[in-house]
C-alpha cells in the first residue's frame, strides 16, 4: 500500500470510527477488517499511534455491541 493511500485510509477510519455504532448498516466486522489491513502495512510511528487509537476505539465499540446483545438475549 503506498504512503498516500495509507494516509487516506487512516483518515477515513478516523472519521468513520468516531461516528459509528454497533447498530449501523455496515457491521463493525467490516471496519475491523479495514483496520486490520491498515495495521498490517508498514507504518511510520505517528501512523502506528493513530492506528492504535483507532483499534482501542473500535474495540470499545465492539465491547458495547456485545454487551447490548447479551442484554437483549437476557430479556
Amino acid at each position: 500500500m503506498n504512503h498516500h493511500q495509507l494516509e487516506k485510509d487512516i483518515e477515513h477510519l478516523e472519521h468513520v470510527i468516531a461516528r459509528i455504532s454497533g447498530e449501523d448498516r455496515i457491521p463493525l466486522s467490516y471496519w475491523r477488517g479495514r483496520l486490520n489491513r491498515v495495521s498490517n502495512a508498514n507504518l511510520v510511528p505517528a501512523q502506528a499511534q493513530r492506528v492504535r487509537r483507532l483499534n482501542e476505539a473500535l474495540s470499545a465499540l465492539e465491547d458495547r455491541a456485545r454487551e447490548s446483545l447479551r442484554g437483549q438475549a437476557g430479556r
